[in-house]
């Protein structure tokens, strides 16, 4: 803290005046030149962890509807929205301030609202005794018509491309196409959808303010669309000082995808998950993030293709449930919190 009593900037520059733009790799899922595909994605991964998708196979009038569905449930009155507040296997409601990924230099939590929603878990499935796993918490029917429906095909519509674009990501690894495709990974994965709004609040790194505080995301791949309003950047070097921040430019029909913390314990810090934070302009902003992670089981450790005599593992195995949950924990809100509050 200054003497004032304003957070420090840990080194950070006032990004409004200073960030340029990245240039990202695109590609193309429907391309028929696949070994330019896996260099394209090679780079990408190799230089900032970021790149776009396109021709992915999801319709731009679905994509559309499944924005103005978020929008639908974010107009609701906080109290119909708080009734429908994240559970303990993270799914429902999230509200303002509620993460907080950057403690060091966020002086609030971050400045967005969310929802999350999961692979659908029968409560009797012995599958729903594990984190993460279990129903999903929806809206009525008579509150928000066809809003499960919508969210529900979009769910599984956006696993199919992170599958597709998993296989590319595994031939850049010098792995077998279908590496990824295994039960303890992804033929079993905690995939989640998390529909987010950010607050029409300009940001001030300067004090500490932001949309979303800096992060990394935790598992394999995020798949990000969003509306056409500036606001995300990147950091290509964390330990760089002062850090150099960079706005990711919204595509029209694309997916913006990056990596994720076990994708880079995987490939030995070959491949980057790089940090990320969001700056509001003062624009009310929407997005839906899709988080793919391995099986609760999965063992994540140095693939055998990113490791030699000279380059022995840097991180030690770890389970997939382990490793969620105490990120988790680290970052959100607990939910006692609310539940005082209602007392």
């Amino acid at each position: 803290m200054s003497i004032d009593g304003e957070l420090e900037p840990n080194g950070l520059e006032d990004s409004r005046a200073s960030a340029e733009f990245s240039v990202l790799n695109c590609i193309d899922l429907f391309s028929k030149d696949l070994e330019n595909s896996v260099s394209l994605l090679k780079q990408a991964c190799l230089h900032s962890g970021f790149f776009y998708v396109v021709n992915h196979g999801i319709d731009q009038d679905f994509m559309d509807e499944v924005f103005a569905q978020s929008k639908r449930f974010f107009g609701l009155p906080l109290n119909d929205k708080m009734k429908l507040l994240k559970n303990e296997k993270n799914r429902g409601y999230t509200p303002l301030l509620d993460q907080y990924p950057d403690p060091v230099n966020q002086v609030h939590g971050d400045y967005k609202e969310g929802y999350y929603i999961g692979i659908e878990v029968p409560e009797d499935d012995p599958l729903a005794q594990k984190p993460f796993h279990g129903p999903n918490v929806w809206p009525s029917d008579d509150l928000l018509p066809g809003w499960r429906q919508t969210m529900e095909k979009y769910h599984e519509m956006a696993l199919k491309v992170a599958k597709e674009v998993a296989r590319i990501i595994a031939l850049a690894l010098s792995l077998e196409s279908d590496f990824f495709d295994k039960p303890e990974m992804l033929g079993n994965p905690i995939a989640t959808l998390r529909l987010l709004r950010y607050e029409g609040r300009a940001s001030d790194p300067l004090k500490g303010i932001y949309g979303a505080g800096a992060h990394s995301d935790y598992g394999l791949i995020t798949l990000l669309a969003t509306d056409d309003v500036l606001g995300l950047q990147i950091c290509k070097d964390k330990d760089a000082k002062p850090q150099i921040w960079e706005y990711v430019a919204p595509l029209k029909g694309a997916f913006i995808v990056n990596l994720g913390d076990m994708l880079e314990r995987w490939s030995n810090c070959t491949f980057r998950s790089t940090m990320h934070r969001v700056v509001g302009n003062g624009q009310e902003r929407y997005s839906i993030a899709y988080f793919v992670e391995p099986s609760h089981d999965c063992i994540v450790e140095c693939l055998p293709t990113c490791q030699s005599e000279k380059n022995r593992p840097k991180y030690p195995p770890v389970k997939c449930e382990t490793y969620l949950k105490q990120r988790y924990k680290d970052t959100h809100a607990d939910l006692s919190s609310y539940k005082k509050q209602e007392m």
